[in-house]
């Protein structure tokens, strides 16, 4: 396979994220999601939360807005086998969240076709104190590069 152990600990460049109501609102649009507690102050305001959160996949966004790391994959041979996000509390209208991707792991499976390798990322998003908000994880499975004969 193409990938190797060397890679567990590589980063990327570290990005930062104003969280705004027009990014939690749209979010909310985009997947559908009419709850009051992502688009309403007054309503969001009752609730244990105290205030506008964004929906729990809303890391999905956050992710996308850094450069990742550079890993030269074929694209072709990539599959995106699961993302989990991983929360110590909401995210919240006006958090600054400073991000960073990393890999975390790189494991192989013997899969129907061949060996496949399973790459995670790791996208770490704190508040500006440093305190961890939430770990969006994706973990890419790459295809054994397939021969001609």
């Amino acid at each position: 396979m193409d990938l190797d152990q060397s890679i567990i600990g590589l980063t990327g460049p570290v990005f930062m994220f104003e969280v705004e109501k027009r990014h939690i609102r749209q979010f909310a649009a985009a997947i559908g999601d009419e709850n009051p507690l992502y688009t309403d102050e007054e309503y969001a305001a009752k609730t244990p939360y105290g205030e506008i959160i964004a929906p729990p996949t809303f890391p999905i966004v956050i992710g996308s807005e850094g450069n990742g790391i550079s890993l030269d994959l074929d694209p072709k041979r990539m599959l995106h086998g699961e993302q989990e996000f991983l929360y110590t509390r909401p995210i919240r209208l006006g958090d600054r969240l400073v991000c960073q991707m990393k890999v975390t792991d790189l494991y192989e499976r013997e899969g129907k076709s061949g060996k496949m390798q399973f790459l995670v990322l790791d996208t770490e998003m704190k508040d500006e104190s440093g305190e961890m908000v939430v770990v969006s994880r994706m973990n890419i499975i790459y295809r054994a590069k397939q021969l001609l004969v």
